[in-house]
């Protein structure tokens, strides 16, 4: 009986390494298929929210949670009762933009102390192509004493999970899959395919599977960081950027992508491990690169843009009330992760203005510790001068003009400012209600 079939007759367990957005719903999605799943991060108090019913990613929710028979633990003993290894921990980047690969070199060591033979290993963690093999394979030999090839085997499945999706979710993507050898990538697909409803495809080599993940994230941004390069043209041209893209998408073959904040732990993060590697063998990127510097720099834009219009509507920019929506890092997740937001309220400190910060999905505590940002109940917003609608959460596209006037109550002047900066918004409303109206 090989190692697939005894995960399934439940002779052996599954192990997920990293408990975040993405290792806690696929060790959900196991358990739920009926496996015996380990759940193991070493953040204690996570640990203890999990076995509370409580989900702080809001990815699966807490009823899910409380039922789950994952068996959440921060203690790295229990791996030596698992087989098949999913190490799911998230790899960012320096301040200098290199990568940070030292998560996924500490779960590598963890993992490789409770290391048995006849395991199978497989890292989710985005990479760049050649990590997985030169750089996790000998620490995971190290710390166990064992040979790869021979002892265990080792393979690489890029997550796909897109946080705050319900519909894109974890079995309803195509799942990525790579092996050592061939034995070990038939085992691997076959363990994924439990749970992937959508298929695995399975790729010809470890590296191939790596580019992948970092080429896909890096496509997207390049996508985006033109769409924000035309933004930026046709805002000094007067035009509406959506009217524009609206028109274009009416032909077939148009990608549908539309400017915005670029941040998060994938797109925001993943070109840069690319642009790393191809450095090191003497290629400087252009594309990507130039792509990542015009997304990374439209923080800035968006408050320059703020301190233009405050300083054309009259107000003193000093002394001015301005209100970011939304600190995470997208839409209806409370995932607050390289938030580009941050870059916005960053470049306005340079102003000495102390924007006040509103989110009901972000974790009070979390956005303090992140980014020393104390959040603000909506509820008390009543004098602004601008409102910043950063994130499209539900609870503020959904927001009708009247709503939004609340906030401007005891301002000085009537010149109320809004910022759309996903264009969510109903424009023609607010310019009725002689808003001033900026949209990215």
């Amino acid at each position: 009986m090989d190692l697939y079939e005894k995960i399934i007759n439940n002779g052996e367990k599954i192990s997920l390494i990293g408990l975040g957005y993405v290792g806690m719903p696929i060790a959900v999605a196991f358990a739920n298929k009926g496996t015996n799943v380990i759940g193991f991060d070493l953040n204690k108090s996570k640990i203890e929210q999990y076995k509370n019913g409580i989900d702080p990613t809001k990815e699966v929710g807490d009823e899910v949670i409380g039922n789950s028979t994952v068996e959440f633990t921060s203690d790295e003993s229990k791996l030596n009762e698992a087989k098949f290894h999913i190490i799911a921990v998230p790899t960012p980047i320096n301040t200098d933009k290199t990568p940070n690969l030292n998560p996924v070199e500490g779960a590598s060591r963890i993992l490789g102390k409770h290391l048995t033979k006849g395991s199978i290993v497989v890292y989710e963690s985005t990479v760049y192509p050649g990590v997985t093999e030169d750089i996790c394979i000998p620490i995971l030999e190290e710390e166990s004493g064992l040979k790869c090839g021979i002892d265990f085997k080792v393979g690489y499945s890029p997550e796909r999970i897109n946080p705050g999706d319900k519909v894109h979710t974890l079995e309803n993507i195509i799942k990525i899959v790579s092996g050592i050898d061939e034995d070990s990538l038939d085992t691997i697909a076959k363990v994924y395919e439990i749970v992937i409803d959508a298929g695995v495809h399975r790729a010809k080599s470890i590296k191939v599977a790596e580019a992948a993940k970092v080429v896909e994230n890096s496509q997207r941004d390049i996508n985006i960081a033109f769409m924000n390069e035309l933004a930026m043209v046709f805002d000094k041209m007067g035009i509406d950027t959506n009217e524009v893209v609206e028109a274009m998408n009416t032909k077939w073959n148009s990608l549908g992508f539309y400017p915005g904040l670029v941040g998060g732990h994938c797109i925001g993060v993943d070109p840069y491990y690319f642009i790393y590697e191809a450095e090191k063998l003497g290629y400087h990127s252009q594309i990507v690169l130039s792509g990542r510097k015009i997304n990374d720099g439209m923080g800035s834009y968006v408050a320059d843009a703020i301190i233009k219009e405050l300083i054309l509507a009259g107000k003193t920019v000093r002394d001015a009330k301005v209100v970011i929506m939304g600190i995470t890092f997208k839409e209806n997740t409370p995932d607050i992760r390289n938030s580009k937001v941050e870059d916005i309220i960053a470049r306005l400190n340079e102003y000495e203005i102390k924007p006040t910060v509103v989110d009901p999905q972000a974790d009070f505590n979390e956005t303090k510790n992140e980014y020393n940002i104390e959040l603000v109940d909506m509820e008390k917003i009543t004098d602004a001068d601008c409102i910043v609608m950063a994130v499209a959460h539900d609870e503020f596209a959904s927001m009708t003009v009247d709503q939004f006037n609340k906030f401007f109550e005891d301002t000085k002047d009537d010149k109320k400012i809004i910022f759309d900066i996903k264009s969510k918004l109903d424009k023609e409303a607010f310019l009725r209600e002689n808003f001033v109206y900026w949209n990215l």
